[in-house]
């Protein structure tokens, strides 16, 4: 405000010094308060700051007029002064500089008690600095008082040509001209010192950019400012987790809770997201990213993530935040073996899973999405104030706690860093996520010990992906495998829940009948039946399969000779065909012509798929030619699922018999197996093996005359 003067003698004596030099001592002096419960809260006072001629005065009398004062109380710095001072504004100027301190101190109290006395949120335009064109230094304007009044600062960022011009065309104002150059100067120093000060003070602190919807912007901020509290926070977080649960209908038993960042995929979406800012806006960002404010790995308060949030709102509009977001989800990639899992508990009714991210939750959203999972698994996050609220440590554990006493589910919960131990030591089981040296948390390791040795966590690590060095010794912390039968047997406490097979049928379409006819041919054998099931596999891939799994941009080069976006088979690379030899080679390579990226493999015996062939992957599709009884796919099925408890599998067949998949030894073993499809071209009534002319393996190969 006008009225905010030096805050001590060390300001006094610092203000000789160049902006820089002051800057530097301000961070070297700060200490970041204990942050205070609802109960005893001190009145919310926002300043308003920004260079003369910005705005803030008619920024507060169109606030005044759309907020009204019922709960709001708006001020002007220079005349609350006026007020207070015998002689009021022209009786100031004429005083030395300690005695205007002195005021300015009283005026900012004043304000402070009357909010208080009020229970109303103080809005304050003032003045921050001074700085005339020929003096090399600004002239701070403010008080110690100011720092401990204040909760909330907003600065009006406005392009310094359109302050200049609006100093021009203020006629009702005695301005000094000053140059667009030096206005700028001018605002970036104010930035710098205000970001750092109030990141000093516990002052939360935002730039609001000059557009059509700033007083939108500003009401929006002003009525979070006004509601916003700890307690606030946690209730809104609690009931979004209850609203998630209730969703359920009381079915769910046993709950996953994960953190996100670098627990489900290794990359830390906070970090890109600043990086795609910091390319955009490399001086405006530099020093204010999410690395700048958590200086430390225990440094994370509720004050911090709303500070974050602020920061997250200045940076873009909603449909430009948007993109920012899509921009780094498709940069995200979530480790294979938790979507895998994730996938399996979306097929349950008794397990269900949360994710619960002290980061971005829209970029979540996204990423969830693109993998198939956010029917069935919410986030649970912040990032913007429209969210209503942010997650810390403390409301990680908070809402671990109301799943298991206020819903009586069993908490499974996931985390990679030191914000997640409360976490992970109040959960039932607790499994922490370890990513390779390079990208997993760097202060973990001392943290995680400590809660091991000295406050009672017990828990396991998964190491993702399984070449990753593990945290502690696997006594201390033991390994477990996400990929294991029996841990997925114990999450899901031995109660698979699955419907009947889903089973997938070709037959009543125009194309599937074409297909068959050749199939079913007896004059068409050898290369020419070969080719026929090729054709089959290519159909019921591009048909049925590129249904089932989904599909993915991926980069082409348009034949008009620019780059365009084509598509391929969602996780292609990460997707194992297998050929049940001999029968099922044919159609397994039409399948192969339609996902060229993915990995084939033979198979005469189910020996022959090994731990390597469905490690890091998400699906496995098994083909063969014929299935009669069923026999040899339970067998490779569960062969499979010893490997890889959470894989999909996908059978793909040419003809299937009927009884097998309705009520025979197929449909009753694999109907206890979710994530788990089969396809066929066809069903067929007929019970009947094949032998010698009429085995299709014979037919395919022209070995019709063995025995």
């Amino acid at each position: 405000m006008e009225g905010v003067s030096r805050m001590s003698t060390d300001w006094e004596n610092a203000s000789s010094n160049t902006p820089g030099s002051m800057a530097d001592l301000q961070l070297n002096q700060v200490t970041t308060p204990e942050i205070q419960s609802a109960s005893d809260r001190k009145a919310v006072v926002v300043g308003l700051y920004g260079v003369p001629g910005s705005g803030k005065t008619y920024l507060l009398n169109k606030l005044k007029r759309e907020l009204g004062q019922t709960h709001f109380a708006f001020y002007e710095g220079s005349e609350m002064i006026a007020t207070l001072v015998p002689g009021g504004l022209d009786a100031f100027q004429s005083m030395e500089e300690q005695e205007k301190t002195n005021w300015r101190q009283n005026a900012i109290d004043a304000i402070g008690k009357k909010c208080a006395d009020s229970r109303q949120v103080g809005v304050v335009a003032g003045h921050f600095m001074f700085w005339s064109e020929e003096q090399e230094a600004g002239r701070p304007v403010y008080t110690q008082n100011d720092l401990e009044t204040f909760t909330h600062i907003l600065y009006l960022d406005v392009p310094a040509e359109v302050v200049a011009q609006n100093c021009l065309d203020d006629t009702t104002r005695s301005r000094t001209p000053t140059s667009a150059n030096h206005l700028y100067k001018w605002q970036q120093e104010e930035k710098t010192q205000l970001r750092n000060l109030c990141r000093g003070h516990g002052i939360l602190f935002s730039l609001v950019s000059k557009s059509p919807m700033m007083e939108s912007k500003v009401s929006i901020m002003l009525h979070d400012f006004r509601c916003h509290t700890e307690s606030y926070n946690l209730s809104q977080a609690k009931k979004k987790l209850d609203d998630t649960v209730g969703a359920s209908q009381g079915q769910l038993k046993t709950i996953l809770v994960i953190d996100a960042d670098r627990t489900l995929a290794a990359e830390d979406t906070g970090a890109l997201f600043w990086k795609r800012v910091s390319d955009e806006r490399p001086l405006e960002y530099e020093a204010s990213t999410l690395n700048a404010l958590f200086r430390s790995p225990f440094g994370h308060s509720y004050t911090d993530f709303r500070q974050a949030v602020l920061l997250y709102e200045e940076t873009a509009d909603d449909q430009k935040f948007d993109a920012l977001c899509q921009d780094v989800a498709s940069a995200v990639n979530m480790y294979p073996e938790l979507v895998s899992l994730l996938q399996l508990v979306a097929e349950q009714k008794h397990v269900g899973a949360v994710v619960v991210t002290c980061g971005l939750r829209h970029v979540w959203d996204k990423v969830l999405d693109r993998e198939g999972l956010s029917e069935k698994v919410k986030v649970i996050g912040g990032g913007r104030i429209a969210d209503g609220f942010v997650v810390s440590a403390a409301v990680k554990a908070a809402l671990v706690a109301r799943l298991q006493e206020t819903h009586g589910i069993c908490v499974w919960a996931f985390g990679d860093s030191p914000l997640d131990l409360d976490m992970l030591r109040k959960a039932d089981e607790a499994i922490v996520v370890v990513g390779k040296k390079q990208t997993r948390s760097k202060t973990m390791d001392a943290a995680l010990k400590k809660a091991i040795d000295d406050n009672g966590l017990r828990a396991h690590q998964a190491v993702l992906p399984s070449n990753a060095s593990p945290r502690l010794d696997t006594t201390k912390l033991p390994i477990i495998k996400l990929t294991d039968p029996e841990f997925v047997k114990s999450l899901l406490c031995d109660r698979y829940t699955h419907g009947d097979l889903q089973v997938f049928c070709a037959a009543e379409r125009n194309a599937a009948k074409l297909l068959a006819t050749r199939m079913r041919d007896a004059a068409v054998a050898g290369p020419d039946l070969r080719e026929a099931h090729r054709r089959v596999g290519w159909y019921l891939a591009n048909e049925f399969l590129a249904e089932v799994m989904g599909l993915e941009h991926c980069p082409i080069q348009h034949v008009l000779g620019h780059p365009t976006s084509g598509f391929q088979l969602f996780h292609e690379r990460q997707t194992t065909i297998v050929a049940l030899m001999r029968g099922g080679e044919p159609m397994a390579f039409g399948v192969s012509d339609a996902f060229p990226l993915a990995m084939f493999v033979h198979a005469s015996d189910t020996d022959d798929i090994k731990l390597h062939h469905v490690q890091g992957q998400l699906t496995v599709i098994l083909v063969d030619s014929v299935v009669n009884t069923g026999k040899t796919i339970v067998e490779f099925v569960q062969h499979v699922r010893k490997l890889h408890a959470t894989i999909r599998i996908v059978v793909v067949a040419g003809v299937v018999q009927t009884q097998c998949v309705s009520e025979g030894s197929l449909n009753q073993t694999l109907a206890r197996y979710a994530n788990l499809r089969l396809i066929a071209l066809r069903l067929s009534e007929t019970k009947f093996t094949g032998s010698g002319a009429t085995d299709t393996g014979n037919r395919l190969f022209n070995t019709t005359h063995l025995p």
